[in-house]
């Protein structure tokens, strides 16, 4: 018996309206919130320009020390006392570090929500930072990265980054450091961060019924005790591509499995390619019924999953395909890899391909604001990378309206596969030969 399967047409895409926004100066920093009327649940997040690129060279990892060593306590209360004041707001208090911001979320009960930012301001303004406590964050963290760099990827991501932004700068780095650099990471250096960048008032985002929260007074909550200038962006890095494509060797003796990272660098966020760039990757390689999906798992059997998808930040971005391999296939898998590459980026896509990225997008665009939690970090999108206010609004219309040539020419402009590089992390006295022989680019071995 043969079994036929047939994907189902997209549905029609259902209404769906971002929520009104309302900006307040107060106290040297600006509050945005987003109204979500009759939500019992409402959430907040304070945003400061302190992301992991202001760390200093061969210290990648601070921020992230000091956003864990914030649970630790405050100048007021120690870590249980602390723990008991959140919990008796039925508050949820979270730090985070990411390329361009150092990020702080609470959540809490409506009508707690301003006690929650007065915690969240007290730990991030006056943390308590006891030597013993930052010391014992920062080993905790270089054993997670031990025992994540054990693991077949971390080797393989950061030489991909080293090769496309420079190993000597720091977005050639990993973004939390990596065991060596975090292990480097003192109290003084930790304690120095914190005074430099987590002092400024910054942007506090709220999302939640705003016909009962005082945005002005979340906003002296968020921002009392702080000073200095708001920091001006600096400008995106660009986007230089080689013309040839390098091969990168990161040896893993014994490997059954070769960990395949290709990429090059791509614009920033703020593109104005951004959703036809989105779409085109979608169709490559986005989403479960991509071509490479459907090419390297269903078709070859080569893997269990592929993936490709552009990565931005404020000040780059980047290009890249992600999956795990049988080592005996790795040579095929990457030609095959190419293959699909260079043909999207010569012929474009097709009408009906489109259709499946335009619908799955914009619907989950629909899915993922549903909590305050999601608002939230939309907002943050926002004001990190200087986009309207009316910017969701109108990006679910976007997707489903971008033409078919729009997002063609974005593949043509944004792919370039003569210049990959291609991370290959596995068994090098097994692979190397053929890859030579392959003559898909200069063959050189990783110093990671």
């Amino acid at each position: 018996m043969t079994l036929i399967a047939t994907r189902p047409d997209p549905g029609q895409a259902r209404p769906y309206t971002f929520p009104g926004l309302q900006r307040v100066t107060v106290a040297g920093g600006t509050v945005i919130g987003a109204h979500l009327p009759g939500q019992a649940l409402a959430s907040a997040m304070l945003l400061l320009d302190a992301g992991a690129a202001r760390e200093p060279a061969g210290r990648e990892g601070t921020a992230t020390v000091l956003a864990k060593s914030l649970e630790e306590g405050t100048a007021e209360r120690d870590s249980a006392a602390y723990a008991i004041a959140l919990e008796s707001l039925g508050a949820e208090f979270s730090p985070g570090v990411d390329w361009d911001t150092f990020r702080v979320n609470v959540s809490a009960p409506v009508p707690q929500l301003l006690g929650a930012v007065r915690l969240a301001a007290e730990a991030v303004r006056t943390p308590r930072l006891d030597p013993a406590d930052v010391t014992r964050v920062r080993d905790d963290e270089v054993t997670a990265l031990r025992m994540d760099w054990a693991q077949p990827g971390p080797r393989a991501d950061a030489a991909l980054r080293a090769d496309l932004f420079g190993a000597a700068e720091r977005f050639g780095r990993p973004m939390h450091g990596d065991p060596a650099s975090v292990a480097a990471v003192e109290v003084d250096d930790v304690l120095a961060f914190h005074q430099a960048w987590l002092r400024r008032p910054g942007v506090l985002l709220v999302a939640g019924d705003l016909g009962t929260l005082d945005l002005e007074a979340l906003g002296e909550a968020a921002f009392a005790g702080t000073g200095g200038e708001a920091l001006v962006p600096e400008p995106p890095l660009g986007v230089p591509v080689r013309a040839e494509r390098r091969i990168i060797l990161v040896d893993r003796p014994g490997s059954v499995q070769s960990t395949l990272r290709i990429g090059h660098r791509a614009p920033e966020r703020a593109t104005p390619d951004f959703v036809a760039m989105t779409l085109a990757a979608t169709v490559l390689g986005g989403a479960f019924t991509s071509r490479l999906n459907h090419l390297i798992r269903e078709v070859k059997g080569y893997s269990y999953g592929i993936r490709g998808a552009y990565a931005m930040s404020r000040r780059f971005g980047r290009f890249e395909v992600a999956a795990g391999v049988q080592t005996a296939v790795t040579v095929p898998a990457i030609v095959d890899t190419l293959g699909e590459i260079a043909r999207t980026e010569q012929t474009g896509v097709t009408e009906d391909e489109l259709a499946v990225a335009r619908s799955w997008r914009a619907g989950q665009l629909s899915v993922e604001m549903q909590t305050p939690g999601s608002i939230v970090g939309a907002l943050s999108t926002l004001v990190v990378h200087g986009l309207p206010d009316d910017y969701y609004a109108t990006l679910r219309r976007q997707y489903l309206e971008t033409t078919l040539a729009e997002v063609s020419a974005a593949a043509r402009a944004h792919l370039r596969p003569n210049g990959l590089t291609l991370v290959i992390e596995g068994d090098a006295a097994v692979i190397r030969d053929e890859l030579v022989a392959a003559e898909l680019g200069e063959v050189v071995d990783s110093e990671i």
